[in-house]
């Protein structure tokens, strides 16, 4: 397979607030791995009130934390997760570290990523007896994530994602960050719709054609609002995305479909030959086999490829 240039994009994701400096534990400690399925103790709502009390602390709105404060939830994240000893998971806004536990029980090796300056120094004291847990400070919007994960391109993502930044982060690591091989997001339920919406439904858009290109996705399970603290006004969901293993869904790159699906997707309920005039030629709708009397979100991700090459053959051929 040839390499495109989504697979050799910076790892360095640029959106968000500068923080890209990686901040490990330095703690010293042992890396040894703990034992599959041993109870390691998952934070109440009892547990969550009492942290933030005690580091007089508050779920800050502009991070979008809502604490998950409920074992069985995350128990059954960790077991959706499908990790366990020998696993390399990454966990972005890792909070107060109820997730982290659950999958620190599992076995796994847990990298635990929070950008919360006030909330790190209580998530390293929670993981402190776990050595299968490493936390990093760092926002995940700007790490260096080819420093952070390796050469290794097994790991699984297993995250309570903010909502103001699940669709950039999860486009983000999906274009330039191979090594994640699959994640398992809780978001909000929208949000999750879209990203594993099918053709010619109301979710389906630019970003589920991008996560298409990438990934095979699906919904694998529904999260009510009693369970966060605060309790968010949405339900979330969670989105399996696993990457292809053997590249891309269509051959031609991100370059040439990604922006001619934005462009039609911004006039969606407009036919192509109207959303796509002056990018696609007729002739070239006809050389593709693509209705032009169509809509954006009738095209499924290899039909958007196949447009996308042709529309790149017609310009080499005016050349």
């Amino acid at each position: 397979m040839h390499q495109h240039p989504g697979q050799g994009h910076s790892t360095r994701c640029r959106r968000g607030d500068g923080h890209g400096d990686l901040h490990r534990d330095r703690q010293p400690r042992r890396r040894t791995r703990a034992r599959a399925h041993e109870l390691v103790g998952v934070h109440n709502r009892g547990d969550i009130n009492e942290l933030l009390e005690r580091g007089g602390l508050a779920p800050r709105r502009d991070l979008g934390q809502n604490f998950v404060a409920d074992p069985n939830t995350v128990r059954r994240i960790a077991r959706i997760a499908d990790v366990g000893p020998g696993s390399r998971v990454v966990e972005i806004g890792a909070g107060l570290g109820s997730l982290t536990l659950a999958l620190a029980e599992t076995g796994a090796e847990v990298t635990a990523v929070e950008v919360d300056r006030g909330v790190v120094p209580l998530l390293r004291e929670i993981v402190a007896p776990h050595p299968n847990v490493t936390v990093v400070e760092g926002d995940a919007m700007e790490l260096d994530w080819a420093a952070l994960l390796g050469d290794h391109h097994d790991w699984v993502l297993v995250a309570n994602l903010p909502y103001n930044v699940a669709t950039p982060l999860v486009c983000d690591l999906l274009d330039g960050v191979p090594q994640i091989a699959r994640m398992l997001v809780m978001v909000q339920k929208e949000v999750a719709e879209r990203f594993c919406a099918a053709p010619r439904t109301a979710a389906y858009g630019a970003v589920t054609v991008k996560v298409a290109y990438w990934a095979t996705a699906r919904i694998a399970g529904v999260v009510p609002a009693s369970v966060f603290v605060p309790r968010p006004k949405v339900e979330s969901a969670l989105a399996d995305i696993r990457r292809r293993p053997h590249g891309p869904a269509v051959t031609c790159t991100p370059d040439d479909v990604f922006p001619l699906v934005r462009t039609a997707f911004g006039q969606r309920r407009k036919m192509l030959r109207r959303s796509l005039a002056g990018v696609v030629a007729p002739e070239v709708f006809e050389a593709a086999g693509i209705d032009s009397q169509r809509r954006p979100e009738e095209l499924d991700v290899h039909e958007w490829g196949t447009l996308a090459d042709a529309v790149r053959t017609a310009a080499e051929g005016t050349r």
